[in-house]
C-alpha cells in the first residue's frame, strides 16, 4: 500500500486517510489507486462495518492531481494518439462508483477544503461530518474544465436544482452552507477523537446485515448513478487540452481573473 494512502483497521472499523499533505491530499494516481483496492477488499470483508475516509495535514482533498499531464494542458491531441487523460479520469471515475456501492457505511470526515474531485468523494458518502473551518466546492468551470466524473454524485446527493447551480457556478460552501443543503449532516469545531467515538457509537447501533440490505434497497429505489464515466473522461481530456482550460488553470496559477470573466461591456 502506499504511504499517499493510510490504512487503520480498529475492530470494525477502518479509517482510510488521503495523505499528501504537500498536495493537501490531491487525487493523485497512488490515492485513486489505493482506494480502488481497498474498495475491492472492503467488498469482500463481512467484519468491516464502517469506512471512514479522511484527510491528513489539515484538509480532506484538494481535487485532482494533473501530476505528470501538465505538459498537456492546451495541446490537442495528435490524430492516431491514445489519450493518456482517458484512463487516468476513468480511473477517478470507478472509484466514485465503487464507493457509492460500498455495502458497508462510508463516512466522510472533512476537515479544511473538499474541493472537485473531494467533493465527488464527499457526495458518495453516508454520512459525512464537517469541522466549522471545512470548505466545500466545485471549482471547476471557473478554471475552464468541467466537473465531469462527479456531476451525476453531485445531482445525486443534491438534487438536480441545487446540483447545477453548485456544478455550472462553480460554487463553494462553508461547514453550516454545506448542513444546509444536505451535503453535510454534522458540523463540528474540531475533528477530535471523542467527536469521532461520538459519531462511531451511534453508526454502531445499526446492524451490518441490515445496513447492506437497507443500501442496496435505496440504490434500487432511486435507480444505479448515470454511469457516464467513458464520456465524463472524453469531456475532461478534450477541455484539459483546450486553450480555455490553459488560460483558466494559467489565471488560477497567478492569482487573477480568468479571461471570460468580463461583463463583456466597453469599460473605456
Amino acid at each position: 500500500m502506499s504511504s499517499a494512502l493510510l490504512i487503520e483497521r480498529q475492530g470494525a472499523v477502518e479509517t482510510w486517510t488521503l495523505n499528501d499533505p504537500a498536495t493537501r491530499n490531491a487525487l493523485s494516481n497512488a490515492i485513486v489507486d489505493g482506494l480502488l483496492q481497498a474498495c475491492k477488499r472492503a467488498v469482500q470483508d463481512s467484519s468491516l462495518r464502517i469506512v471512514v475516509l479522511t484527510g491528513a495535514g489539515g484538509a480532506f482533498c484538494a481535487g485532482g492531481s494533473l501530476g505528470g499531464f501538465a505538459n498537456l494542458i492546451g495541446h490537442p491531441l495528435q490524430a492516431g494518439q491514445t489519450d493518456p487523460l482517458l484512463a487516468m479520469n476513468r480511473g477517478f471515475g470507478d472509484l466514485l462508483h465503487a464507493l457509492s456501492a460500498l455495502p458497508q457505511l462510508l463516512v466522510c470526515r472533512v476537515d479544511g477544503a473538499a474541493m472537485g474531485g473531494g467533493f465527488g468523494l464527499v457526495c458518495c458518502a453516508d454520512h459525512v461530518v464537517a469541522t466549522a473551518r471545512s470548505v466545500l466546492g466545485t471549482p471547476e468551470v471557473t478554471l475552464g474544465l468541467p466537473p465531469a466524473q462527479i456531476a451525476p454524485f453531485v445531482w445525486q446527493r443534491l438534487g438536480e436544482s441545487a446540483a447545477r447551480q453548485c456544478l455550472l457556478q462553480g460554487l463553494s460552501y462553508t461547514a453550516a452552507q454545506a448542513l444546509q443543503v444536505g451535503l453535510v449532516n454534522e458540523v463540528i469545531e474540531q475533528d477530535t477523537d471523542e467527536a469521532r467515538q461520538k459519531t462511531l457509537t451511534r453508526l454502531m447501533r445499526s446492524a451490518p446485515g441490515a445496513v447492506a440490505s437497507t443500501k442496496q434497497l435505496l440504490r434500487q429505489l432511486r435507480g444505479p448513478v448515470p454511469d457516464v464515466r467513458d464520456a465524463a473522461a472524453q469531456a475532461f481530456a478534450h477541455s484539459l487540452r483546450s486553450t480555455e482550460a490553459a488560460q483558466g488553470l494559467a489565471a488560477f496559477a497567478r492569482k487573477q481573473p480568468a479571461p471570460w470573466t468580463h461583463s463583456g461591456k466597453d469599460t473605456a
